[in-house]
């Protein structure tokens, strides 16, 4: 989970130049939400309480490497982020764990996402000058950058949500549920 968020947190200041997609990604729009499968499989396997202690030490020691691998104000908004969307992500999937197996990992990714979103590029780029030069999309909308970058993230967490369920279902006959690994101690 550490070495998922660090990654992310360098990665996340260098558009992807290739194809022109710079105006609408970074790399760590394609790391980070490895964190959410890590996050779902620690809470089927350990259940809520240990993975939020996972999610604590992910937080602090994330914070501590992205501060030498990044700046602090991205270190900052990341492990602000990261803390509250997967502590919802945790929350989520712990109240649908007990519905068809792809619910849980999903909605919790998926809303997980979307705070983590809104909170990372608010706190990391609103301000900045290098960030918020205008950029048109299709269609004439206009955003600051990193309101663009944001967007465009969250899509690519949706599009890897749905990517993320296969490891997901594969791994679940290997990694029991916390109930079942419970019972058989």
């Amino acid at each position: 989970m550490t070495g998922v968020v660090a990654l992310s947190n360098f990665a996340v200041q260098y558009p992807i130049q290739a194809f022109g997609l710079a105006d609408y990604l970074t790399w760590g729009a394609l790391t980070y939400p490895v964190a959410f499968l890590v996050n779902d499989l620690t809470n089927r396997r350990f259940g809520p309480k240990m993975t939020r202690r996972v999610v604590y030490a992910g937080f602090a020691i994330a914070v501590v490497l992205s501060i030498v691998l990044a700046t602090p104000r991205i270190a900052l908004a990341s492990g602000t982020a990261f803390m509250v969307g997967q502590l919802l992500d945790v929350t989520v999937f712990n109240w649908l764990r007990r519905q068809t197996w792809w619910r849980a990992p999903l909605a919790g990714s998926l809303l997980g996402s979307a705070l983590d979103t809104i909170i990372f590029f608010t706190l990391a780029f609103a301000g900045d000058l290098s960030m918020s030069d205008p950029v048109t999309y299709a269609g004439g909308i206009t955003v600051p950058l990193w309101m663009g970058l944001g967007f465009f993230d969250f899509c690519v967490k949706v599009a890897m949500a749905l990517l993320l369920l296969v490891p997901y279902g594969a791994l679940m006959s290997i990694i029991r549920p916390f109930e079942t690994a419970r019972a058989g101690r």
